[in-house]
């Protein structure tokens, strides 16, 4: 189950939104969505959220690149919201180089099997490519919310219900809460 919303920094304080992702394609789909949030062109934090097994923070300030954090980059790799934030820059690959379709063994097959699996050949070496091309564990700006309170530390040490840590700790818990 996944949990997305919007959290807008106004001079009011914190102003909450969830949000559908289905129209999203891309970063630059989401970054537009958080922009439109904030006509003021203030902070806006996407949270989005698998439950138990990943979270992510997206942050638009203005017109700047986006910033972000995914708490667990294989598990994110599974789901196609994941998919969104899990950037070449952001897994530290050329733009284009996708060695995951290179990856796959499309001989026919249906079963997993390969006609290489009796002597261990490429079907093996090329779950390991791919494995190795999204890294477990956290990628991204960890610094992404130290000047909102929340120090590097905390962030990479979030397990359970991070979005709704996060807002605790920028003071928004409420503001989230009203439209979980």
């Amino acid at each position: 189950m996944y949990f997305a919303a919007l959290l807008a920094r106004t001079e009011d304080g914190w102003e909450a939104s969830d949000t559908e992702l289905d129209d999203v394609e891309t970063l630059s789909d989401l970054a537009d969505l958080a922009r439109e949030a904030s006509p003021d062109e203030d902070t806006v934090l996407v949270l989005i959220e698998q439950e138990d097994a990943w979270f992510g923070v997206v942050r638009v300030d203005g017109e700047e690149d986006p910033r972000i954090y995914v708490s667990d980059a294989a598990a994110a790799a599974r789901s196609s919201y994941g998919e969104i934030l899990l950037t070449d820059e952001l897994l530290g690959r050329e733009p284009g180089d996708d060695d995951d379709l290179d990856a796959l063994d499309l001989d026919g097959t249906e079963d997993g099997e390969s006609d290489d699996d009796e002597d261990g050949g490429d079907g093996s070496g090329a779950a390991a490519g791919s494995a190795e091309a999204v890294p477990h564990g956290p990628v991204g700006d960890a610094e992404i919310l130290d000047d909102l309170g929340m120090s590097e530390k905390e962030l990479r040490s979030m397990s359970g219900d991070a979005v709704g840590e996060i807002a605790e700790a920028l003071g928004a818990l409420d503001v989230l809460e009203a439209v979980r």
